[in-house]
């Protein structure tokens, strides 16, 4: 019997070999991903939390690719992963009850959840409900995830301090890649801006993803939990993704790593959260109050995007000549007249760039307006909010944002152990880049904001819900061979009693 299986096995590769020589030579290349569909499909029944980080680490890796014939696009090779770990996930949650009720308790669950409902809600009541329900598909998938069902792995206390390296080796990876292709071009500014597609869609999408995770990899170097190898490589990839962000030319994400520095000085002072307010609420007075002198400032200032560096930082408040920021005024505004138009439910989520041209006014127009409304977004993860699901859509994301920025500054104070708040800080660092860049940009609809965003929510989430009030066990205190990214740091399967924290 033994022979015989081995001459089966034998024919059946000679089979796939032969057919596959003859696909090649047609140039169909489908029939390589085979092995790997296959591999996937073994690894729901053996191991699901490999498959997770597997989808992880591929997604920097993953480009967009259309299938105009179908009607649809996807990322390849990683969303139609992502797509089987939900359908998994929810068949478990029915018939195994592997879900914990103090996850849903949580107050960013709550709203993730009222999130998902409303955006549910108007994709019924969209302009193109196609379009929309294509789109909150698209939101719900990557939640289900990268947030609940990462939620049930970092159970383990240990996945919390590793999972985020799965995708920062990768993106590192990446930003070599990038930096060599742009080194081609003598670094020049306008080939950055394309040369990192079609793996991002441009470059603020891709520097914006490097500030994301830069908090994490910095605050990783001083966490004594991690092998001392990991934490040298802490440093060598904190220095890539300055690398990245740096030679992405991305005015925005600059900005939100200064915000972020400055909110680091914050906590590292230990400077009252009421005194930081109060000096808020003068500036904004002051602001208002001196709002014709800084109008007529700004209109002076003549400094456009470039190559040099200092005239590139400049160029942010240029709103007189600067077309990039010309079009995103217009953008806002041509928002803003869609949220007048219908209020409470907007026109649907995804469907902007597909409705906004006819709200657009000469006025705002600029050199790259486009008489079609073709070209993108809202370019706000407030304001797109507002426009595609009304009033609601946007302060639901308002407090999904200011819950998720609570639960980390609440875990840094009042952390039960050392790694805890260095952890907790380092993602609302983390967060703080997203929510400030996300004034000037968004970009939740793409595979590389979405997975750490979630990802980052969960460990914040797992962090106060399984670990905060427990303390660590001597066997995790003291462990031999702390795990690293080429180790397995999570369970091997997903088990409805799986325990707690260690």
């Amino acid at each position: 019997m033994q022979g015989l299986g081995a001459k089966l096995l034998y024919a059946i590769c000679l089979c796939f070999a032969g057919i596959n020589l003859f696909l090649i030579s047609e140039n169909n290349y489908l029939i390589l991903a085979l092995p790997w569909l296959l591999a996937a499909a073994l690894m729901f029944f053996v191991s699901t939390d490999k498959l997770l980080i597997a989808v992880i680490f591929l997604t920097p890796f993953s480009f967009r690719a259309s299938f105009e014939n179908l009607g649809f696009s996807v990322n390849l090779p990683a969303e139609p992963l992502v797509v089987a770990l939900m359908l998994w996930f929810i068949v478990k949650i029915f018939h195994a009850h592997i879900f914990d009720s103090k996850v849903i308790k949580h107050p960013v669950t709550i709203i993730l959840i009222l999130n998902l409902i409303w955006m549910l809600f108007t994709s019924i009541t969209s302009e193109l409900p196609l379009v929309s329900f294509k789109y909150f598909m698209s939101r719900f998938w990557y939640v289900v995830v990268f947030f609940f069902l990462t939620l049930l792995l970092l159970k383990k206390y240990s996945a919390n301090r590793h999972l985020l390296f799965y995708f920062a080796i990768p993106m590192a990876i990446m930003v070599l890649y990038f930096t060599f292709l742009h080194s081609q071009w003598g670094f020049d500014r306008k080939a950055g801006i394309w040369l990192v597609r079609p793996f991002f869609n441009d470059h603020t999408n891709y520097s914006s993803t490097l500030a994301l995770v830069l908090p994490f990899l910095m605050a990783s170097i001083f966490n004594t939990k991690l092998h001392r190898t990991l934490r040298l490589s802490s440093v060598l990839l904190s220095l890539l993704f300055i690398m990245g962000i740096v030679l992405s030319f991305s005015r925005a994400s600059w900005l939100s790593l200064g915000v972020a520095a400055g909110i680091f000085v914050v906590f590292w002072l230990r400077i009252p959260w009421k005194l930081v307010a109060g000096g808020i609420v003068i500036l904004a007075i002051a602001a208002f109050s001196f709002q014709t002198q800084i109008r007529f400032a700004l209109e002076r200032n003549q400094y456009e995007s470039s190559g040099n560096m200092a005239e590139h930082i400049r160029s942010m408040t240029n709103i007189t000549t600067d077309v990039s920021n010309l079009e995103r005024i217009n953008r806002w505004r041509a928002a803003i007249r869609m949220y007048q138009d219908r209020p409470w439910v907007g026109w649907g989520p995804g469907t902007y760039q597909f409705v906004y041209a006819p709200f657009q006014v000469s006025e705002d127009f600029t050199l790259i307006t486009t008489h079609f409304g073709d070209l993108g977004n809202a370019h706000s993860e407030y304001l797109g909010p507002l426009a595609e699901s009304g009033l609601p859509g946007m302060l639901l994301f308002i407090a999904l944002a200011i819950f998720t920025l609570s639960t980390g500054i609440k875990l840094y104070y009042k952390g039960s152990n050392r790694e805890i708040r260095i952890l907790a800080l380092a993602i609302t660092l983390g967060f703080i880049t997203y929510f400030v860049h996300g004034l000037l940009n968004n970009f939740l609809d793409t595979d590389k904001a979405s997975v750490p965003f979630w990802s980052m929510m969960a460990i914040l989430v797992a962090l106060e819900v399984y670990h905060q009030k427990k303390q660590l066990q001597k066997s995790d205190k003291s462990e031999s061979a702390p795990e690293s990214p080429t180790e397995t740091t999570l369970p091997s399967r997903l088990k409805p009693d799986e325990t707690n924290t260690k």
